[in-house]
């Protein structure tokens, strides 16, 4: 069966533009540029995509219906299963979207108010009441917020980890928030197996734009600095980070020795950054794709200690 002609022009549109809006950004991005690139004119791509929201809405769209038919899946299961089920799931699917995903997080604000944008925010608000479980109080629903991003935001950062490692780190981080799953929670799926149907669909023009946007996952929207896994924030022994991921800190040495190892412990952020830190730091900020704020996040420590080390010369 040979493929329909319309739909493997929607398609190409579809890689070429992904392609574009990671190279030049989507604001600097126009539709002559994406016809130019597949010898098309501008009328012939303003006939699959009237506007160039349409297209950006199309390259999300197999995202959002994956992470729909996620918590479909999660409804009716039991509170602890539901909940691992979602996160699980939720960094699947994050991950075989991972150059849609890269795209949509430095141009969030593109995607306007219209069903888009709601259907983000419908999304969210439902993983977040799945997580928090019934009847949760505040710090409950916190928390939940929280992991949605902990399944979400490194795999913008972290841009050449494979697959597999940073899976492993973001659930390992889920797992130190909320607390390891109880026994009867269900097992962690093989990666892919639960990043839905668009995720190995192999027909359709959704599939084949999502097939386009999985194409060297590792490979991110451009221009972005990865962190290194030297500079991340590991847990210091005796906070409640460590307690929640249920390890047993070891035992604290005796006399004065074990006196002044305690005193060089520094819980919470570093006060300062190490050599490579401060290298990624200025990358990221010279780079112009991360904040301040999203600086100190990424490498654990304040704004105030990135902006020391970025205005010292």
């Amino acid at each position: 069966m040979t493929a329909d002609p319309a739909d493997d022009t929607r398609t190409r549109i579809l890689r070429a533009a992904l392609d574009l809006f990671a190279e030049h950004g989507y604001q600097r991005t126009s539709l002559r540029q994406i016809g130019e690139r597949l010898r098309l004119t501008k009328t012939a791509v303003l006939y699959h995509f009237p506007a160039k929201e349409h297209l950006l809405a199309a390259l999300i769209e197999p995202l959002l219906a994956d992470l729909e038919g996620l918590l479909d899946a999660a409804q009716g299961q039991p509170t602890d299963q539901a909940r691992w089920t979602v996160l699980e799931g939720w960094v699947d699917i994050m991950l075989a979207h991972r150059r849609p995903l890269g795209m949509l997080y430095h141009d969030i604000a593109l995607v306007g108010r219209g069903d888009t944008y709601h259907r983000l925010i419908t999304i969210a608000m439902r993983a977040n009441d799945v997580i928090a479980g019934p009847d949760a109080g505040r710090r409950e629903r916190v928390r939940a917020v929280q992991a949605v991003a902990a399944c979400s935001d490194p795999i913008v950062f972290f841009t050449d980890v494979s697959d597999e490692v940073l899976r492993a780190d973001m659930l390992d981080g889920v797992r130190r928030l909320l607390g390891p799953p109880p026994p009867d929670a269900a097992a962690p799926p093989p990666l892919g197996a639960a990043a839905g149907p668009h995720a190995n669909a192999g027909t359709g023009p959704h599939a084949d734009a999502a097939a386009g946007a999985r194409t060297d996952l590792a490979a991110g929207p451009r221009g972005t600095t990865t962190v290194p896994a030297s500079a991340r924030e590991t847990p210091v022994p005796g906070t409640g980070r460590e307690a929640a991921s249920g390890n047993t800190a070891p035992a604290s040495p005796s006399g004065a020795a074990g006196t002044a190892a305690h005193r060089r412990r520094r819980p919470g952020r570093p006060p300062a950054l190490g050599r490579e830190q401060v290298e990624v730091a200025r990358r990221m900020h010279a780079a112009g794709t991360h904040s301040v704020d999203a600086i100190a996040a990424a490498l654990g420590v304040s704004r105030a200690t990135v902006y020391r080390h970025l205005t010292a010369q």
